[in-house]
């Protein structure tokens, strides 16, 4: 393998992204809790040989290695090297990690607050509302009734009809009414309001259309990052419907001056064709499982050291990564 991983300096820094985790704006009740955007910069060169030794130490005749091969027991030793100070990824590599259920507790605060009256397309990174009430909903009234008081949220703003946003919004004041007494301290003072009427509703609707899939802010912080040098940079990216026209202009706004100003341009490929993204999508999908572990409680501490480096202080986690493991604070709320 090459001595050096990363891409010559006076080359245009090509960036390969890829996600895991991604269902849409469906943030709660679906297959996966968390989310992970992970970008790599490694030569295309560095990227075929990893995937060829990949596929021979592991096994596998896929010509596409995906996370779920390097993640089985068997083939531990291919992980960690991956992962490890050996392996071609550290230091080259990015990883914007979101607890899903956090991330919609922003997103619902913004949108019964000012955000559903004050036509702005802000977010609420850093909102320590939203930070306390996730937390306290979490410690008062246990994780599956806070969840059950998000989904209602989540179907709301994805209904597809008055009708349904209507019904979605009655459950929705329901089952805030029944947590509230609970959560008096930590439930915002004041603007906070589930609309019953049908104006309110459709305003509700279109506002939060498009406003909470994660990947938007994930991008955005991706940009920042390699864009921060102010170094030229480019991103390649698997096939994501997500990234529409109007999502990779709000990420690269919401990237900063700095990073809007390095940017090249974003451009689609499959994964199939390029093994950078490859990598990207395997780094993306370990960090993701490790993470939905870390929320279950029932983390490898080994996989937690592993990964912590690559994790952006801008993720969405509540609190620090696992103590005792070269922990990481990952304080933020990020929004659009």
């Amino acid at each position: 393998m090459p001595s050096s991983a990363r891409v010559p300096a006076s080359t245009t820094l090509e960036v390969a992204c890829d996600e895991s985790g991604s269902e849409g704006e469906k943030l709660v009740g679906g297959s996966t809790d968390t989310f992970a955007h992970a970008s790599v910069a490694v030569s295309t060169a560095v990227a075929e040989e990893t995937i060829a030794r990949v596929r021979v130490e592991a096994r596998s005749p896929a010509t596409e290695v995906k996370a779920s091969v390097v993640l089985r027991p068997q083939n531990r030793r291919v992980l960690e090297w991956l992962l490890g100070d050996r392996g071609p990824l550290l230091g080259h590599s990015h990883v914007h990690l979101t607890d899903k259920a956090l991330h919609l507790t922003g997103r619902m605060l913004w949108l019964l607050r000012d955000g559903a009256r004050d036509g702005m397309g802000g977010g609420v990174d850093g909102d320590g509302d939203a930070r306390g009430l996730h937390r306290e909903a979490a410690r008062r009234v246990g994780r599956e009734a806070w969840v059950s008081v998000l989904a209602a949220f989540n179907d709301v703003v994805r209904a597809r009809s008055l009708e349904e946003a209507s019904a979605g919004a009655s459950l929705l004041a329901c089952r805030l009414s029944e947590v509230g007494g609970q959560l008096d301290r930590s439930l915002p003072a004041e603007g906070w309001s589930v609309p019953l009427d049908p104006e309110g509703l459709l305003r509700l609707v279109a506002r939060g259309r498009g406003a909470l899939d994660p990947i938007v802010p994930a991008l955005a912080d991706t940009l920042r990052h390699w864009g921060s040098p102010g170094r030229p940079f480019r991103v390649v990216h698997d096939v994501q419907a997500s990234l529409t026209e109007a999502a990779v202009r709000a990420a690269v706004t919401g990237s900063g001056a700095e990073a809007s100003g390095a940017f090249r341009g974003l451009h689609f490929v499959d994964s199939h064709a390029d093994p950078r993204v490859q990598l990207a999508d395997f780094l993306a999908g370990a960090v993701r499982r490790i993470a939905s572990q870390v929320l279950a409680g029932d983390a490898d501490p080994t996989l937690v050291t592993l990964v912590t480096p690559y994790l952006s202080d801008r993720s969405v986690w509540l609190g620090p990564w696992p103590a005792g493991t070269g922990a990481t604070s990952l304080p933020r709320v990020a929004g659009r």
